[in-house]
């Protein structure tokens, strides 16, 4: 009996001591997916209940939670659902809040080859039509969610009462100085400075080496395959057809979507309003989710912006 017991225990022992070299390995090689493991942990935590939903690529993982009106949070390229699990509790109590992993994202197909706006574009339609049905959704999206959401407003503007722009947009925005697939590690810690708050602290190089092999074989990487494809999906000189309310939700310390950014938006938009969040970078919700919260909130919390009037102006002595 004492032999087994000791058998017993000698084999737990080995297995703990087996988990822990495998914990250690995960979070130093591959810190990225520990923290996404993480971040839906903290999503079912919050009380989202996980599903997944028939797509035309095979099946979308989609995480809902609360009561109310539909609010669609869609996060950016190479991220996934958890990415919003700081700042989303509040919301489920006003809310229905519905959270996918877009196509070719952690769990949702396709799992493999390029990734093409098209086939992100009909995800967000999957999960309108099944999860929202018949709703008028608060629509709201990061980077390259912000620019799918401006894709499915403009197509679909009876389905959507108002939006919310995260640092991106359906617009064409390039900055030769920033690198988004860096191949060493100081093009990533430059590139990584560069989208993060000046607040935000620097970023290890174990980190580092993650963000750039998930850069060449992760989403990201996945979806630039199709580049060649974008042209017909960017609304550059045709902002005016966006009748649905914006509210620009911006974090200010983003080198990326600058403010300047969102003021062609502001520009080119027929309602459309400013809300900046100071000190946060790129992906404010994850940097800074109590001040984006507040501002999404306060937005929220206004009567929808109004079409700009430009009164003409008619000279002296005309008619």
């Amino acid at each position: 009996m004492g032999k087994n017991l000791l058998k017993i225990g000698l084999a737990i022992g080995i297995l703990i001591v087996i988990g822990i070299i495998i914990s250690v390995w995960m979070v130093w090689k591959r810190p990225l997916k520990v923290d996404a493991m993480f971040s839906r942990m903290a999503l079912g935590k919050a009380g989202f209940e996980k599903t997944a939903i028939p797509s035309p690529d095979g099946r979308m993982t989609v995480w809902v939670g609360g009561e109310g009106p539909c609010m669609v949070l869609l996060h950016g390229a190479g991220d996934q659902a958890g990415t919003w699990a700081r700042m989303v509790p509040p919301l489920l109590e006003d809310y229905k809040v519905v959270i996918p992993d877009l196509p070719g994202h952690w769990k949702s197909d396709p799992r493999k080859g390029p990734i093409g706006v098209d086939q992100l574009l009909m995800g967000v339609e999957v999960v309108m039509d099944t999860v929202c049905a018949g709703d008028q959704v608060v629509l709201v999206g990061n980077s390259l969610g912000a620019w799918l959401s401006m894709l499915y407003a403009h197509d679909y503007p009876a389905h959507v009462a108002r939006m919310v722009l995260i640092n991106g947009a359906a617009i064409t925005n390039v900055n030769p100085a920033i690198n988004l697939f860096p191949e060493t590690r100081e093009e990533a810690r430059v590139t990584m400075k560069a989208l993060m708050g000046p607040a935000t602290l620097p970023v290890p190089d174990f980190v580092l080496d993650d963000i750039i092999r998930h850069a060449r074989v992760g989403p990201a990487g996945r979806f630039v395959q199709t580049l060649d494809e974008w042209g017909p999906y960017l609304l550059d000189g045709r902002l005016d057809e966006i009748v649905v309310p914006v509210d620009l939700v911006w974090g200010d310390g983003d080198d990326l979507w600058t403010l300047e950014v969102a003021q062609r938006l502001l520009d080119g938009l027929e309602r459309a309003r400013l809300h900046p969040v100071h000190g946060c970078g790129h992906v404010p919700h994850r940097e800074c989710p109590d001040k984006t919260l507040e501002a999404i909130e306060a937005a929220l919390a206004m009567p929808p912006p109004e079409p700009t009037v430009i009164e003409e102006v008619v000279e002296e002595g005309g008619p």
